[in-house]
């Protein structure tokens, strides 16, 4: 892994990786989706009706294995036994069990105090574990995904 890109002071959590997903797919990456059950469930949900014009191919980490090699986006409470290593995007709180294992680290942090809070200890985690850490506020940049 070459650096984990931190995308910070995001408003809308679950629009914004809808949006950074379909940006992905579109590039052709493997996405394997970690954080707890519950929001990866509304992940799911929104993935299927967030953009009418097109669909952003994904499944659980619970379809049957044929479809989880065919799928370019997994959504997955245990990222280390995703089908596909390329990148890994965590919405959860904790830094996820395999992060090292992925070609492209993405974390998502939204501007709730318990997120900010979960989000700068997982940077200090990495940090302290000599990974090259890159920012991406979108207070700044605006929430284009």
């Amino acid at each position: 892994m070459n650096e984990i890109e931190f995308h910070f002071n995001v408003s809308d959590k679950l629009a914004y990786s809808c949006r950074l997903l379909r940006k992905a797919h579109a590039s052709g990456a493997c996405i394997a989706v970690t954080a707890e059950p519950g929001l990866l469930a509304e992940l799911d949900a929104l993935l299927w009706c967030f953009s009418p014009a097109g669909f952003v191919p994904h499944c659980t980490e619970a379809a049957p294995a044929a479809t989880l090699a065919a799928t370019p986006i997994v959504l997955t409470a245990a990222p280390a036994s995703a089908p596909h290593h390329d990148v890994l995007l965590n919405l959860g709180p904790s830094v996820p069990l395999g992060f090292e294992g992925f070609r492209r680290f993405i974390e998502v942090v939204s501007t709730s105090p318990e997120d900010m809070h979960a989000g700068r200890r997982r940077w200090k985690h990495y940090a302290a574990g000599g990974y090259a850490l890159k920012r991406h506020d979108l207070a700044k940049a605006g929430s284009a995904a």
